[in-house]
């Protein structure tokens, strides 16, 4: 004959959070790493109207030439010097273009050298941006 034991006792059944804790810090990190952040030049450019213009992309370095004929990037000057270092510091990660917001009070030499220096630092796609 068979015995069989019964308990009163009731075993309390705890579900383990530990692990679903884990899974939402590793999508928290997978998500931070993989998001794509558009970095401001820092300053307002009135940009010249075009005829025709297209979307550029949105992953690029943005230099802004303001109407005093300063070279911004990152809210800095950097003057036309500091074109070539932080364009080819840049380029070296991952070929991005570069977009170059000019005033449109701004001097067209001012201009002209900045896309001399971004040229001479290997950019391959140098854009500006206007108004549409």
């Amino acid at each position: 004959m068979r015995r069989r034991l019964i308990s009163n006792e009731r075993d309390d059944v705890e579900i383990n959070l530990s692990p679903m804790i884990d899974m939402v810090f590793i999508l928290l990190i997978f998500f931070i790493v993989t998001t794509v952040f558009v970095e401001e030049t820092g300053v307002e450019v009135n940009k010249p109207e075009a005829a025709a213009s297209i979307q550029l992309e949105k992953n690029s370095i943005l230099i802004a030439v303001t109407k005093e004929n300063k070279v911004i990037y990152g809210g800095r000057d950097i003057g036309i010097g500091g074109v070539g270092p932080i364009i080819k510091r840049l380029i070296l990660q991952e070929d991005i273009p570069v977009i170059i917001q000019a005033d449109a009070g701004s001097n067209h030499g001012i201009f002209a050298k900045v896309y001399g220096e971004a040229k001479l630092a290997g950019a391959k796609k140098i854009n500006f941006s206007t108004k549409r």
